[in-house]
């Protein structure tokens, strides 16, 4: 585990600092995605938000992405998201997990988060990782995942 601090909010959507160490002893699936209320990752926070309940008796989801707290906030209350989202614009998470990549669109060329699931195990070890994800089926693909252990 590491113990990079990043301002997030929580559940129900109450302000905190986090470190993936104050998960220890229990699951996470951590996802980074590129920006709040974006349809890509409006379409995967929906679908994390929409299958909670699933996902949830195997371990705990956080959303991150490099928007700040008042971004995270009305990406939360618009779409009544149910899960930890933590604000990372300094890109030290994203770095310490190798997702902070050198992209281009258009031709242009810049840097940005590429959409990436983990698995975090209860000592904190990367269990599985999906890089590069497709929205669409993702989570699906997730809870396929914890189905078959």
């Amino acid at each position: 585990m590491n113990n990079i601090k990043l301002q997030g909010l929580d559940a129900d959507g109450s302000e905190k600092e986090y470190s993936l160490n104050d998960f220890k002893g229990q699951r996470i699936i951590l996802y980074f995605y590129p920006k709040d209320n974006t349809s890509g990752c409006t379409q995967e926070a929906c679908d994390f938000r929409d299958n909670i309940n699933r996902l949830t008796n195997y371990a705990t989801v956080i959303g991150v992405s490099p928007d700040s707290i008042k971004s995270h906030k009305s990406f939360k209350e618009k779409q009544s998201l149910n899960f930890i989202l933590l604000s990372d614009p300094e890109h030290k998470l994203a770095e310490e997990f190798e997702v902070w990549k050198e992209k281009s669109m258009y031709g242009k060329k810049y840097m940005g988060i590429e959409r990436s699931t983990f698995i975090i195990d209860k000592s904190g070890k990367i269990e599985k990782e999906w890089r590069k994800v497709k929205v669409k089926g993702h989570v699906d693909e997730v809870i396929e995942y914890f189905e078959q252990q």
